[in-house]
């Protein structure tokens, strides 16, 4: 039986945020399809650039990834990557986190820039308790330093009683394991399945899993 959860930390482009869907539109509009092979190899070479000194913007890089990848306009690119903030939620996400945010703080481990963070809050209606985004940090996830600038943050201790929530195994749940964390698997189209402690289908299904496990007393 898992431990009983003081903090959730969250993967957000691919977990909260509909970034496939979200690309396609944004190409959609500018005449460009995008397959899932066309999509995974942007993803993969996002991860790639995240890697490169010196560090760049998740902005940046996403511009970058769909030139390069794509061979989009690069202003088109720069305005892709400025809007990513606006992408779609997955529907389960918002009253998920809302759930969720009721038994322990929800914090966010994100790929991303400050601005879009201060969108998807913003269209979220609600903040969560910690929003740290790798423009912040200085560098990005797989780096377990991503983790360990959270622990500062919150104060939060490595283990079993922090739950971290992805739907890449890749670039998140491997590290999250290795650090002594619970691991939840969110079983999105486009996930990077791996060893995880639990497997749900959607984020609405962690937050039955929690409230079955510790019921909420009645009043």
């Amino acid at each position: 039986m898992p431990v009983r959860p003081a903090l959730f930390s969250f993967d957000i482009f691919g977990t909260v945020l509909d970034w496939r869907s979200g690309l396609r539109a944004d190409l959609l509009t500018r005449g460009r399809t995008l397959s899932d092979a066309e999509f995974d190899a942007v993803v993969d070479r996002q991860g790639a650039l995240e890697q490169e000194a010196p560090f760049r913007t998740y902005r940046e890089i996403t511009a970058r990834s769909l030139t390069e990848v794509l061979g989009l306009d690069p202003d088109a690119g720069d305005a892709i990557g400025r809007g990513v903030g606006g992408w779609p939620f997955y529907r389960d996400a918002p009253p998920a986190l809302l759930r969720l945010r009721r038994r322990a703080p929800c914090a966010a481990l994100t790929n991303s820039d400050r601005a879009h963070g201060l969108a998807l809050q913003e269209r979220l209606g609600f903040r969560l308790a910690h929003w740290l985004p790798a423009e912040e940090v200085g560098l990005y996830k797989p780096d377990p330093g991503f983790w360990r600038a959270l622990a500062l943050r919150t104060g939060a201790p490595m283990g079993p009683a922090w739950w971290h929530v992805a739907a890449y195994a890749d670039y998140d749940l491997g590290v999250a394991r290795a650090l002594g964390l619970t691991t939840v698997l969110v079983g999105r189209a486009h996930q990077r399945a791996g060893p995880a402690d639990l497997v749900v289908p959607d984020l609405l299904a962690l937050a039955d899993v929690v409230d079955r496990l510790w019921p909420v007393p009645q009043e």
